[in-house]
């Protein structure tokens, strides 16, 4: 458990998109639409951590662990409603359909990776706590992505001509992923998940994200005049993160590495105060405390 120990709140932020340009990142179609695929993933995505987590929360017997799970709970569940929110007011009144993307991305979470995907039996009713600790594994690799991903929105410097709105959002949200970044890991240890375990979720959630952010990019792309024409993803990341538009796919690679060393741990992954000072920072976290105090 980590040592940086703090309690987690939930920020209950609210963004208005009424101006947001669909290209946010001023001049840079491709980088902002592959940033925008977060919209449509994460929603089913968080909503479904928050699910995995509200089962195994009767199973922790870690006090400090239980409260941090919940607060986790809290704030996934935030980021899911706000991404959820730029779907609509955003993208639809630019003219882009998510939905030949998230029928899909919902399927995955509700059917495929729900408690009983092979229905409900006495067979599949006693190989739950197994298929638990699977999810958890599975969630614990993603949240590795998720904090490398947030360190570096919170720290880049290349995106800060970019729309203040939009911007705060994936900033927000990326902070709060350095934030609670050891929860998923220490929940996957407490419930007995292994190492190798860990190791083999790595690889999985690597495959998965990369489709998924491959798809959803091309749902977007395919829907915008400007960018009918592109690359594939992986060729088209590289070139955007060597202008520093994305990570680098190096640094992905180097903390997808850092992950399979048998004492990993996510307390060395990003600044936890850095973080936080974007947080205290951030204008819709201000609103969001304003609302509350008054």
């Amino acid at each position: 458990m980590s040592h940086e120990h703090h309690r987690l709140e939930q920020r209950k932020v609210r963004f208005d998109f009424a101006d947001t340009p669909l290209h946010w990142v001023p001049g840079e179609p491709e980088a902002s639409h592959i940033m925008n695929t977060l919209h449509l993933i994460l929603p089913a995505g968080e909503f479904w951590f928050c699910r995995v987590y509200n089962k195994a929360l009767p199973l922790i017997t870690d006090e400090r662990l239980h409260e941090d799970v919940r607060g986790f709970v809290r704030q996934e569940a935030q980021h899911a409603r706000a991404h959820d929110s730029a779907l609509t007011p955003y993208l639809e009144r630019h003219g882009i359909d998510p939905t030949p993307f998230t029928k899909g991305i919902y399927w995955l979470f509700e059917k495929v990776l729900c408690d009983y995907p092979l229905g409900e039996n006495a067979v599949t009713r006693w190989l739950q706590p197994w298929w638990l600790r699977q999810r958890v594994g599975l969630i614990a690799a993603v949240e590795h992505f998720t904090c490398v991903l947030g360190n570096w929105i919170i720290t880049t410097r290349s995106l800060d001509n970019a729309d203040p709105v939009m911007l705060d959002l994936l900033r927000w949200h990326g902070a709060e992923e350095v934030e609670h970044r050891c929860v998923a890991h220490d929940l996957h240890v407490h419930l007995k998940g292994s190492l190798l375990m860990r190791w083999f979720y790595m690889l999985v959630a690597s495959g998965a994200l990369i489709f998924l952010f491959s798809r959803s990019m091309r749902t977007l792309m395919r829907q915008d005049p400007a960018t009918r024409y592109h690359w594939g993803f992986l060729r088209l990341w590289h070139a955007l993160g060597k202008r520093d538009l994305l990570p680098a796919m190096g640094s992905i690679g180097v903390a997808v590495l850092r992950y399979f060393k048998p004492d990993f741990h996510p307390r060395s992954e990003g600044d936890l105060q850095v973080a936080l000072d974007y947080l205290a920072s951030s204008p819709a976290a201000q609103r969001a405390a304003a609302e509350i105090a008054g």
